[in-house]
């Protein structure tokens, strides 16, 4: 059975990346418009109406005027923006922290953020086993490639070689971090340091621990333990049990769906690093789009994903 995708804003670079990995798959036929009417108000209505599922890359407010046009009770979205990632009747679009049976039988599904993916990841299994205390002051330092900020960014990354680094977010609003928040259960809001690496994807997110100062707080051989169990049918998720010298992030790194956790400690159990390594165009925006798109339409959650 083939099912109908639109997706709205497929030239961004979510969009794109979605529809590569939608290419070839007779499962899915896409809806496209030409480019004379692709920012049309009744040619993308008409699109949004008759698509079973749709796939929202757009800007947050052009996202909310989306599912504004959708006049029926049918047709199913995933919105890749930030406008619903904490709305009430959206389902968050992280299958193996949110259920993959939610995410299957939503109507409305919100995709993460891409570094909150990695936080997430890390945290929310953490603070529902006990292991970590819900209301502690979190910490979260990222660093990503320059394709997570969208083509202006890759443009002003590619016009200006110089860029060795780039940090932002510096006051300390950042968009992503009431949905971190949320859906790891924390009293606190993390303090997010963001920055920008050039190159062009790929995504580290670390989050220190002291553990000696937290309350309640297991060892790092019981954080990694509980992570393994959490993730252990998720096959997309990888908890490492070893302790390399470094990680790195390659600019010549290929398209990856997957997301690798990695739980490091001090020898005497007082600190500990937790760190999450993924594209941040794949489990990060469009791979994880792409994951819940399959469990939607009652296909294997990995189809067309690179693992």
């Amino acid at each position: 059975m083939t099912r109908s995708v639109f997706i709205d804003g497929a030239v961004g670079t979510t969009g794109l990346e979605i529809a590569e990995r939608l290419a070839g798959r007779s499962e899915f036929a896409l809806i496209t418009l030409p480019e004379a009417r692709r920012k049309d108000d009744a040619a993308r209505a008409e699109a949004l109406n008759a698509a079973e599922f749709v796939i929202l890359c757009l800007p947050d407010d052009a996202a909310r005027a989306a599912v504004a046009m959708i006049a029926n009770d049918t047709t199913r979205v995933i919105d890749a923006s930030t406008a619903h990632r904490i709305t009430p009747g959206w389902t968050y679009g992280f299958p193996e922290v949110a259920g993959r049976e939610a995410v299957a039988g939503a109507m409305r599904v919100a995709n993460p953020g891409c570094y909150p993916t990695g936080f997430i990841a890390l945290i929310a299994p953490l603070v529902r086993a006990g292991l970590l205390p819900g209301d502690w002051p979190y910490t979260c330092n990222a660093v990503s490639g320059y394709s997570g900020g969208g083509k202006a960014l890759i443009e002003r990354f590619e016009a200006e070689p110089d860029i060795a680094f780039r940090t932002y977010g510096l006051d300390l609003g950042h968009k992503h971090v009431p949905e971190m928040q949320a859906l790891c259960g924390l009293a606190l809001a993390p303090l997010f340091a963001p920055s920008v690496i050039p190159a062009h994807r790929g995504m580290v997110v670390d989050v220190p621990l002291p553990l000696g100062a937290m309350p309640g707080a297991g060892s790092p051989a019981a954080l990694r333990a509980a992570l393994r169990e959490f993730y252990a049918d998720a096959a997309l998720v990888t908890v490492h049990d070893d302790v390399p010298a470094e990680l790195l992030l390659r600019q010549s790194a290929a398209p990856w769906d997957g997301l690798a956790l990695h739980v490091f400690g001090a020898r005497d159990g007082s600190q500990a690093r937790l760190v999450a390594v993924l594209d941040n165009l794949g489990k990060g925006a469009s791979g994880a789009a792409v994951q819940s798109l399959n469990l939607m339409a009652g296909l294997d959650e990995t189809a067309g994903l690179r693992v």
